[in-house]
């Protein structure tokens, strides 16, 4: 029995698996749509067994992954990763808001590869691309995707040329080039960064990273969802996230989707997704969306933002393609786009460093900052528990680090 197959999001057709996928181009091979997601020969009423383990990676969740071959797995012990809760959050909450929640931290700063969200896609791609004996991939990133996929590719002995834009942390590059890979910064924004990776991918005949929707990237970040159930014996009330792309909330939909018919009692969260005021186009679409009571097509409007001044690198995405996608699925739940200070990340970091002595990364401060914003605007009630996304730690933010810690 096949244990999975790639169905076209667009038009329903089996695309079968990924070595098939990636001899068409990552493409449906009838309508032409490169979203496909993953189903499954498994038995989900087993999943629940594997919520009593203590694991030390996402591999925990084989069955429902799309790889055959376990001995083709490439690991640096990722995605098993705590959530913990701070306290001092639910304080401030409680005080400065007047609601008792229960803020709780998914801590992507102690995943084992680089420290990022990052690290359990590329750790899924790394393992399809040694199992259908994948040589070579191209991908355009802003820094940490790059960072994560230049280190699990090299471990799988797949050549990686990345992309990057000419904001990006010298702290990366530096790293991108110590794991033997081969890294292009542009000259230009990411938006070059992209159009510079499609034309090498057309040129060399190289594989090219899908973006948000690349079924590798959803299929590894909806164990999110198993981890939440793992760890809590629920799904949070609240979902928070800073989001560039968007591929966290593409993949917890996912995730609940596909075991919601094994347990219903399995809901989708009310998605609070983060941008600082210095790059917020899909913050600026939903408003205007919302403003005019999400009128058909809404989804497919929004501001682009050239050449956007944000000191958050990773978060500098003026052109928003996945909005259309993204959006619908906030709305679904409830949810909201939020808008924070750029300003203000400094002296929050600070504060989380002195609670926790914690060294998170400017994008982790921002999804913080959020979670105040949320409770500012009214969108976190008494009794809830919010799950609040960190997405990286400060390893390759050096300049930002210092400015907190100095």
């Amino acid at each position: 029995m096949v244990k999975y197959r790639l169905i076209c999001k667009h038009c329903g057709t089996d695309n079968q698996q990924f070595y098939q996928w990636f001899a068409n181009n990552q493409q449906c091979f009838r309508c032409g749509s490169k979203h496909a997601e993953a189903f499954y020969n498994a038995d989900y009423k087993k999943l629940r067994e594997l919520y009593g383990e203590n694991p030390e990676n996402f591999w925990l969740y084989f069955d429902y992954l799309p790889v055959e071959n376990r001995e083709n797995i490439v690991t640096c012990n990722e995605g098993a990763i705590p959530i913990e809760e701070w306290d001092f959050l639910e304080k401030i909450a409680l005080e400065k808001y007047g609601v008792n929640c229960k803020a709780l931290v998914y801590r992507n700063d102690m995943n084992g590869g680089t420290n990022t969200f990052k690290d359990v896609a590329a750790a899924l791609a790394a393992t399809v691309f040694k199992e259908n004996d994948v040589p070579e991939y191209c991908v355009a990133s802003t820094g940490n995707t790059a960072t994560a996929y230049s280190k699990y590719l090299a471990l799988a002995g797949v050549k990686i040329t990345v992309f990057v834009p000419n904001d990006v942390t010298e702290d990366s590059v530096n790293e991108i080039r110590g794991y033997g890979q081969n890294v292009v910064v542009v000259d230009g924004n990411y938006a070059y960064a992209k159009k510079m990776a499609a034309e090498f991918h057309e040129q060399n005949k190289v594989l090219m990273s899908a973006g948000n929707i690349d079924p590798i990237r959803v299929e590894a970040k909806k164990t999110m969802v198993f981890e939440f159930m793992r760890q809590l014996g629920k799904m949070p009330d609240v979902y928070l996230q800073a989001v560039s792309g968007g591929t966290g909330p593409i993949a917890i939909d996912k995730g609940v989707r596909e075991i919601r018919g094994t347990y219903p009692e399995v809901e989708l969260p009310r998605i609070l997704l983060v941008q600082q005021d210095l790059c917020d186009p899909m913050v600026q679409g939903w408003e205007n969306a919302e403003s005019n009571g999400f009128p058909e097509g809404y989804e497919k409007e929004y501001p682009i933002i050239e050449n956007p001044k944000t000191e958050v690198s990773i978060l500098s995405t003026g052109n928003p393609g996945m909005f259309p996608v993204v959006a619908p699925i906030v709305k679904k739940s409830g949810g909201a786009f939020l808008r924070v200070k750029e300003a203000e990340l400094v002296d929050l970091a600070k504060k989380v460093y002195q609670e926790r002595n914690i060294h998170l990364g400017p994008a982790s401060v921002v999804c913080l900052l959020g979670f105040f914003e949320a409770l500012k605007q009214g969108k976190i009630n008494d009794g809830e528990t919010v799950l609040i996304n960190t997405g990286e730690g400060a390893d390759r933010a050096r300049k930002f680090k210092k400015t907190y810690t100095e």
